[in-house]
């Protein structure tokens, strides 16, 4: 396995420990040596389980994803320009466990011919809310936020992906705190309205 600890590697890998995340990327884009990345895989697989085990709840299942999301990061590098290694591997781990969440609820969404003609229902706020978070990064709400106007996209994602509160919206924005829930839940609808002509709900 290439995750092993840093203590059984020699001057090589110690002097490795002193470069920069971009410097062990680049390294390992030049060289393709996996061993490149063990100082990097060390200094990260703490915050990888902490993603895995907030999302999924369990830590067996928290254990085994976090060596998933290590492992596919050998192609990973090869593939993306990241400025930002830190952040992009949490967004990297975060969006893992939702797929394996969405993979387990999928018996949740019904097949757009099997809804033609159908009455759909309206669903709570508390499951759209529910929803935002567990689709966030996956194509089809990344649609239905993009369909939206400026003003709406700014605060959904304000409200349902970092957590903010309406005051701290309106200050981060400039609306006022009217304003701020008026887009807010005009956004919601037009997200609910988005995803049922789409089938998705």
């Amino acid at each position: 396995m290439f995750l092993k600890s840093t203590n059984r590697r020699g001057k090589g890998i110690r002097k490795a420990n002193m470069l920069s995340d971009t410097d062990i990327i680049n390294r390992y884009k030049k060289l393709g040596d996996t061993e490149v990345l063990v100082p990097l895989f060390d200094r990260y697989i703490h915050l990888v389980f902490g993603v895995c085990l907030k999302y999924l709840k369990n830590k067996e299942d928290a254990k085994d994803a976090t060596m998933e999301v290590m492992e596919s990061l050998l192609d990973k590098l090869l593939r993306h320009e990241i400025s930002n290694f830190s952040s992009w591997l949490h967004t990297v781990s975060r969006n893992y466990c939702l797929m394996r969440i969405r993979n387990r609820k999928e018996n949740l969404f019904i097949e757009i011919d099997k809804r033609k003609n159908e009455q759909i229902p309206v669903e709570s706020d508390e499951d759209l809310h529910q929803k935002i978070e567990e689709e966030e990064q996956f194509s089809e709400m990344e649609k239905a936020i993009a369909s939206l106007n400026n003003e709406q996209k700014q605060c959904i994602h304000l409200f349902f992906f970092e957590k903010r509160s309406y005051d701290e919206i309106a200050e981060k924005t400039g609306y006022s705190l009217k304003k701020v829930k008026s887009h807010i839940q005009n956004g919601k609808r037009n997200l609910r309205i988005y995803l049922i002509e789409n089938g998705k709900e």
